[in-house]
């Protein structure tokens, strides 16, 4: 990536935590995942973000510490996560410029806009969504038309005086159910088998991002356009909505601050795999 490689043993070291049935299927998530660390921290060095060798000394000091407390070896944990000390080193270097960086941003003038701007992801509001998981944003244009298609032959055969609030139940009806259908018959996550239903959530720490910023900025029973996230494209339909409560900056500030790096970190990296050069090599 960019002339800094990201060897098979690191691929392999985190699959280690992945069931061996399953590690065909995770490790092209695996390799997106280290490729934006390596994103992130190279961004981070360019910024001239400074970690000098004490913060390093004194993480891991305490890392010994707390590993003795438990009665641990040092050396043995960093076998047993096929981890070499100078690798250790350079991770806990990388968490130390990402903190150093994201707490000079995350001022409390920029923490309250971000609440008052979209306070209904603290709140407590939550909504319940189906969607339409597929690898390109092209099919699920297809498949909306679809949508939209079988709606509205279904509105046509309403009786021409049928009232208002008549036909809005008649179109969300049609909607849930050729949505459900095309998601069980299109999608290809697992919430296919419930129509593509993935139930009740909250706006952070439940759903990656941009699902969640979709799912809480669209009225019910009104589709989304292609929502893009590391697992592919999304399809997306509220279903339900619950209202939060009232809530003040102070109460959820820590919460506020958590979806606001969020936000920073995956700012960053995408900007940085638009002019990266990524190459991923068959291994021999």
């Amino acid at each position: 990536m960019n002339g800094y490689p990201i060897l098979e043993s690191v691929v392999q070291r985190s699959m280690q935590r992945v069931p061996p049935a399953k590690q065909t299927e995770a490790r092209p998530q695996i390799i997106h995942f280290l490729v934006d660390q390596m994103l992130l921290d190279r961004y981070l060095i360019d910024q001239k973000i400074v970690v000098e060798p004490k913060e390093v000394d004194k993480a891991v000091e305490e890392m010994k510490a707390e590993l003795q407390k438990q009665k641990k070896e040092f050396a043995k944990e960093l076998e047993e996560m096929k981890l070499t000390e100078e690798e250790l080193r350079e991770h806990i270097a990388a968490d130390i410029r990402w903190g150093k960086f994201a707490e000079a941003r995350a001022t409390d003038k920029v923490l309250q806009e971000l609440f008052e701007a979209r306070k209904y992801l603290f709140d407590g509001s939550m909504v319940r969504a189906r969607h339409i998981l597929m690898p390109e944003a092209a099919q699920l244009q297809a498949v909306k038309q679809g949508i939209d298609k079988q709606v509205a032959d279904g509105l046509a055969q309403l009786p021409p005086n049928t009232d208002n609030l008549t036909r809005e139940k008649k179109r969300q009806t049609l909607l849930d159910e050729a949505f459900a259908a095309q998601a069980k018959d299109k999608s290809t996550c697992p919430s296919k088998d419930k129509g593509g239903d993935v139930g009740w959530f909250q706006g952070v720490g439940f759903m990656v991002e941009p699902f969640a910023r979709a799912a809480f900025t669209s009225k019910p029973f009104e589709m989304t356009e292609p929502v893009k996230t590391p697992f592919g494209n999304h399809l997306i339909v509220v279903t339900d909505r619950k209202p939060g409560r009232e809530v003040k900056f102070e109460e959820v500030k820590e919460m506020v601050k958590e979806y606001y790096c969020t936000l920073l970190h995956d700012n960053i990296v995408n900007g940085s795999r638009a002019d990266a050069k990524i190459v991923i090599q068959a291994v021999k």
